[in-house]
């Protein structure tokens, strides 16, 4: 079977004898697949992993680590035709949502490996050894591959893994007894986390804090935090250059990052539907504000009333003059904080925006929109909606995760 394309997801597709479509990975345009081992056979197509090639393509790169299917399968694709990869497939993705653009420009600091600063490691008993070692999970699978090396995760991930490993060896811990092991560093080097143990409740970790364009955060091990800050600089950069507004709306805010880097000397309103990262936001906004409902900070800052998801807000005001608003609700629910002098900052998962949130600003009209995206299919279809009244100023797009097929996509629209 040859290889006629890479698809969005990142697989490569071939078609067999019968028609039927199979999704390879391990496997490049152009190459011929000779044998393969299936993770899934549906009536209408396969998935599998290529195990036997012909013809290798001219930019199959050897794999760095023995587990790349595991965490970054495009290991075996040369760096630059990973990235010439990732444009066409945002362009392919818009024009399937009858968008065509030109082909955007890709932003990257060059660094293929060790930038992760978050890494969940499963453990993994070596019967033959009489030892737990670090393992991950077989791609489309449940089996644990024990590993030996894994060079996507900043060092000291890796090297504080096999410390807690060879302590739990030390005392003749059982693998069963836990569900895995969750570290994240910070840019300074501090490494927090721990092991999750099974049958019990997940432990609380030390917050760990970070600088994003001179701004210090504060953010949990386990919550939402981006991965490669270096790169999330650079699209914040590209961000800031397009806010030209006073007042300024950050949707799915997390813990700020967004909003409070780009646009901390504006009229600012966030918004976050999770409690944990609305704690942490009100913290990330409340340091050197002066509050006006002061009770209510203190409260979300040292966690003694849990913050409910029925629309409460927290406002500060600024020595300059201006304000910043921090919403715990879903970002559908808060239509009415939409306003038309606004510039409206959207970040949302994978599954992209709410319908009703694109049908809001479609009535409201706000000046600009900027919409950064971990999904640009999802993107795509939400962008085609708002075609309706706005026009593509910018699409860029960020390589925050080098090796593997994973897009970060930013568009800017103006009305």
């Amino acid at each position: 079977m040859i290889i006629s394309k890479i698809i969005p997801g990142g697989e490569a597709l071939s078609t067999m004898p019968d028609g039927k479509k199979i999704f390879f990975w391990n496997a490049l345009p152009g190459e011929e697949v000779l044998s393969y081992e299936a993770t899934k056979n549906k009536s209408h197509y396969v998935e599998a992993i290529a195990t036997e090639i012909s013809q290798p393509s001219p930019f199959r790169v050897p794999a760095k680590d023995a587990c790349f299917l595991s965490t970054s399968p495009w290991q075996i694709i040369d760096f630059n035709y990973e990235l010439k990869l990732k444009q066409e497939l945002v362009v392919e993705m818009f024009r399937e949502h009858q968008i065509e653009i030109d082909t955007p420009p890709i932003i990257t600091d060059g660094k293929e490996y060790y930038y992760r600063n978050k890494m969940e490691y499963a453990l993994y008993w070596d019967n033959e050894l009489s030892r737990i070692r670090l393992a991950f999970h077989a791609r489309g699978s449940h089996r644990k591959i024990p590993i030996d090396q894994s060079s996507i995760e900043r060092p000291e991930l890796f090297e504080k893994a096999t410390a807690i490993v060879d302590d739990l060896n030390s005392r003749h811990e059982p693998a069963f007894k836990y569900q895995s092991l969750l570290l994240r560093v910070n840019q300074a080097g501090e490494v927090s986390g721990g092991l999750y143990e099974n049958g019990q409740p997940h432990p609380v970790f030390e917050n760990l804090t970070d600088t994003v364009l001179g701004h210090e955060y504060s953010y949990s091990p386990n919550g939402f935090f981006q991965i490669n800050l270096p790169v999330y600089e650079m699209a914040l950069n590209e961000i800031k250059k397009h806010i030209n507004t006073e007042n300024v709306l950050d949707l799915y805010a997390g813990v700020g990052t967004i909003g409070l880097s780009v646009a901390r000397d504006r009229h600012l309103t966030l918004v976050e539907c999770d409690k944990s990262a609305y704690r942490e936001m009100a913290k990330n906004v409340g340091e050197g504000a002066i509050g006006f409902e002061e009770h209510i900070w203190q409260r979300a800052k040292y966690g003694a009333s849990e913050p409910r998801n029925d629309g409460s807000e927290l406002a500060f005001r600024k020595d300059n003059g201006t304000f910043l608003k921090c919403i715990l609700d879903k970002s559908e629910n808060v239509l009415d904080h939409i306003k038309n002098d606004q510039t409206v900052i959207l970040d949302p998962p994978r599954a992209g925006c709410d319908a009703k949130l694109i049908n809001k600003l479609l009535e409201v009209n706000p000046p600009k929109i900027i919409y950064l995206s971990c999904n640009p299919a999802t993107q795509a279809r939400d962008v085609k909606m708002l075609l309706l009244k706005y026009h593509l100023e910018t699409v860029k797009t960020f390589n925050f995760f080098p090796h593997t097929p994973h897009i970060e996509n930013l568009v800017v629209l103006s009305s």
